[in-house]
């Protein structure tokens, strides 16, 4: 599901961000969201992606970002959605602009659990971007549900889940920390004991949140 960068643990800092508040501008999040749907079209079309216009600090610094695709269904007036690739950064390894195409591209056509997009779903694909703090380590007891990511590595295993996913199911935190220990491939009970656990934090907007906006 999600494409982690090589070496997470060269961009921890040391303590939980302490802010909540939206850190992307309405018009900042339309632009990333424009991003990430041209990336997907540049490629079904077989067009160079453009080379990006100069942007502020807040959108070329590095970030890492997770990008979810989303199909909704065919009948009129229908509101399912479908989830149609998840592809992501957790360390800032490319400024964020380039790291939503990056991502973007990748959650269209190199999900391994999906057929690549075509162009008559990329036309109607919605778009959600999860904007990653820098990793921290985390105490299990001070996990926040909603509020924290978690990394969890032990050796070459490792799994990451976004905030947004234990409120989906509904998870208390213990359920959580078993469920990122599933997720590597690790036994439910090895966040008790060694394998490291790292968090973050996420600013979760959508196609949904900018249409809102208008």
């Amino acid at each position: 599901m999600s494409r982690l960068s090589e070496k997470p643990s060269e961009s921890l800092i040391a303590c939980d961000p302490a802010s909540l508040s939206p850190e992307f501008s309405l018009e900042q999040r339309r632009t990333l969201l424009r991003i990430a749907h041209e990336a997907i079209l540049s490629t079904l079309e077989r067009r160079s992606f453009p080379d990006a216009p100069p942007f502020p600090a807040g959108l070329s610094e590095p970030r890492g970002v997770f990008t979810t695709l989303y199909l909704h269904g065919d009948l009129p007036g229908e509101l399912h959605r479908e989830l149609r690739g998840c592809v992501g950064y957790a360390a800032p390894i490319a400024p964020l602009y380039r790291a939503v195409a990056e991502t973007a591209r990748a959650a269209a056509f190199e999900d391994s659990r999906f057929l690549p997009v075509t162009k008559e779903e990329a036309l109607k694909l919605e778009v959600s971007l999860s904007v990653l703090s820098r990793l921290f380590p985390i105490h299990p007891e001070a996990v926040e549900v909603g509020r924290h990511g978690l990394l969890i590595s032990d050796g070459a295993r490792r799994g990451l889940l976004l905030p947004q996913v234990p409120v989906e199911h509904g998870w208390d935190r213990e359920t959580f920390l078993e469920q990122i220990c599933r997720k590597a491939g690790l036994p439910l009970d090895a966040w008790r004991k060694a394998a490291t656990i790292e968090a973050f934090t996420a600013e979760v907007f959508g196609d949904a949140d900018v249409e809102k906006s208008r």
